[in-house]
């Protein structure tokens, strides 16, 4: 019979903050609406893609397919997705929900990384598309916001 000599260590979990923080209302609705949808195991993706009319522009969708480099974590229930590329752009960011009335309210997304963004908040430019001249950014209008 043979010994092997293993060398284990242990080390102590530390967990990682997510990339982006969702507020319990946020989640909330977000859980409701999936409930509505008859989705309930399917994940929040949130990410960013090139577009609007600040460059970059927001987007969040239902999704069940994780994919390669994704993180992955569970905020107040909620299961939320983010890739890669979209974490460098949103990294610190928060989506909160925010209720106007009986009938209507909207998701607002506050992002450290914003240098400068549209009017309605759905679309951005950030510290990484040179932040230094965002001031002299004129961009076209979204339609929604009224800068046109």
């Amino acid at each position: 019979m043979t010994l092997l000599d293993q060398n284990i260590q242990l080390r102590e979990f530390v967990p990682v903050a997510p990339a982006v923080n969702i507020t319990p209302a946020a989640a909330e609705r977000l859980l409701a609406m999936m409930a509505e949808r008859d989705i309930s195991d399917y994940a929040l993706r949130v990410f960013v893609s090139g577009g609007g009319c600040s460059g970059l522009q927001y987007g969040m969708t239902f999704d069940n397919e994780a994919r390669d480099g994704d993180t992955n974590w569970e905020a107040h229930g909620l299961k939320v997705m983010l890739d890669p590329i979209s974490a460098r752009y949103l990294d610190g960011a928060v989506i909160s929900f925010q209720q106007d009335n009986m009938l209507q309210g909207a998701f607002k997304i506050d992002n450290p990384n914003a240098v400068s963004s549209c009017g309605c908040g759905h679309s951005f430019r950030s510290k990484e598309e040179g932040g230094a001249d965002a001031d002299e950014y004129s961009g076209g209008g979204c339609g929604s916001c009224g800068n046109a």
